[in-house]
């Protein structure tokens, strides 16, 4: 059995009364991320975690910020599509683990719901998704809420 690992990172600047999708789930805060899509920092950088385990590059070489087709599309089909791009080179997904860094909104209440979202959307079971959360202590870009960070990363293995 072919093993594979894949990390991700996504980084989404932060506008003040701006829709704010994290995982799938819409938050309710004063700021929101901003991009092309509609910016749902933690399910591109898992994207980018499958796509790299795959070695099928990244999120921006599928689904370019230029192609008006994804112009404020929901992540949740970007991440179907990667999942689709992955199990077409033969692999499943085995699970993921996920961190975000932001100042605000509290992330914890919103877990298992971003854990169902993306679980339907990749076809694992929730147990197979961790997502955690993190503040950056008020230091730098994320402190002062200009942005938000995500890490991802997953196990692939060859069926």
């Amino acid at each position: 059995m072919k093993i594979k690992v894949g990390f991700g990172f996504d980084v989404h600047q932060l506008k003040e009364n701006h829709p704010f999708v994290v995982g799938g789930v819409d938050l309710e805060h004063h700021k929101g991320a901003y991009g092309h899509s509609d910016a749902d920092v933690l399910l591109h950088a898992i994207c980018d975690a499958l796509l790299g385990a795959a070695n099928l590059r990244d999120i921006g070489y599928h689904f370019k910020n230029t192609d008006p087709r994804w112009k404020g599309i929901s992540s949740i089909i970007l991440l179907q599509e990667s999942v689709k791009l992955v199990k077409e080179k033969g692999f499943e997904i085995g699970n993921i683990d996920a961190m975000l860094c932001l100042e605000a909104p509290k992330i914890n209440p919103h877990i298992p719901a971003m854990q169902q979202h993306i679980a339907a959307a990749i076809g694992i079971d929730i147990e197979d998704i961790s997502i955690k959360a993190t503040t950056n202590e008020q230091m730098g870009f994320i402190g002062r809420e200009e942005g938000v960070v995500a890490y991802a990363v997953c196990l692939i293995q060859k069926v």
